[in-house]
């Protein structure tokens, strides 16, 4: 990494100096404010000390031009594509056989819906337990179930599952709509659909602070989505900063904080965290999953943030994925609701305020062709 130390009367200044240098894509490794002496050690003055880095692509050393390079061409050949397939239809078979063994206690007609779901990624204590009702009902009323009233009964019993639980967005109840998660979940997009939202639907007047001064790219996305909504943006580098910024926003009626993307598989960026935002204040958390990560991946998350007051979950990336069960685990495992699930970019379209009904219907919206 190629680092560079930059000084400046403000830290917008040294912020213009390190784009000038390295670009959009550079690294604030750390920011402090110095005091200087004038002449005769007189007259001191403040200034932001800036230290900046920016990992330079590797560079490919190509071969000698004496040594001829040749096209490195791979030839698939009958035998080998006849191979392929052969595996392929093996591992499907395998799978197949694995869930139809797990399901063996059950009756043919049930099975289908009972694959779905677990191809679904929805626990196996739950798709048990889906099966037992379903097979329950079957012997009471002494006959069999087509596939749209399994699929009811499936949605009924998840329903109770998940009734206690609260589904919905912000309340507006509170001033600071905190929104917490690791890098590369969506924040940024996602606090600018919530907050055009409320500023488009409900009429608040909205401001933004955020504490991702990591990188500079992501305070150059929030200050987009900011002057296109025609809001205040302030930058947090330290608890003081936070400080100042909720001071001068006192008039605003919602403020969306949007907090670094870092790895929180570290506890080191968690206790960052705590030390800046002060979570006591009127504030609602969220924290932000991707579904198209793993779900082990997503639980090492929650579980770093459980000592955090975290209001309810917002899933991103769901047109992303062709599985939402984990979804469903999650909210299970954790006894924490939904407040939003994302299917898109588009700003402020692609975003849903979450209902359980419509998160049912989500999951089970092809198991009518199990």
């Amino acid at each position: 990494m190629k680092m560079k130390k930059y000084t400046a009367d403000t830290m917008v200044e040294a912020m213009k100096k390190v784009r000038a240098d390295f670009g959009d894509d550079a690294v604030i490794l750390s920011s402090n404010v110095v005091t200087t002496k004038g002449f005769l050690g007189l007259f001191k003055k403040k200034s932001v000390e800036v230290v900046a880095g920016f990992d330079e692509p590797a560079v490919i050393q190509s071969e000698p031009s004496f040594i001829p390079k040749q096209p490195s061409v791979v030839v698939e050949t009958k035998q080998d594509a006849e191979l392929r397939k052969e595996m392929n239809e093996m591992k499907r078979l395998l799978q197949e056989m694995k869930q139809t063994t797990s399901f063996a206690n059950f009756p043919d007609e049930v099975k289908p819906l009972l694959t779905y779901l677990s191809n679904q990624e929805l626990s196996k204590e739950m798709v048990t337990q889906i099966g037992n009702e379903i097979f329950l009902q079957m012997k009471e009323q002494k006959k069999d179930f087509t596939t749209a009233e399994q699929v009811q009964i499936a949605k009924d019993h998840l329903s109770k599952q998940f009734s206690e639980l609260p589904f919905g967005g912000i309340s507006f109840s509170k001033k600071y709509i905190n929104v917490l998660g690791p890098t590369g979940v969506g924040k940024t997009t996602t606090i600018a659909k919530i907050a055009a939202r409320a500023l488009l639907e409900h009429k608040k007047k909205i401001g933004f602070i955020t504490t991702d001064t990591y990188r500079i790219a992501a305070i150059e996305q929030l200050r987009t989505y900011a002057n296109l909504l025609q809001a205040p943006v302030e930058i947090a580098y330290n608890s003081k900063d936070f400080e100042e910024a909720i001071v001068k926003m006192k008039d605003v009626d919602l403020i969306f904080i949007d907090t670094a993307g870092r790895n929180y598989k570290e506890m080191k960026f968690v206790d960052d965290l705590k030390r800046l935002i002060d979570f006591s204040m009127d504030m609602e958390s969220f924290l932000v999953l991707s579904v198209t990560s793993k779900e082990e991946d997503m639980k090492t998350i929650v579980d770093k943030f459980t000592s955090f007051p975290i209001e309810k979950f917002i899933f991103t990336k769901v047109d992303e994925t062709g599985s939402v069960g984990p979804m469903f685990n999650l909210m299970k495992q954790y006894g924490i609701g939904t407040a939003y699930y994302t299917d898109g970019q588009e700003v402020p379209e692609d975003i849903a305020d979450a209902d359980l009904d419509e998160m049912l219907n989500l999951l089970l919206a092809g198991a009518d062709h199990a």
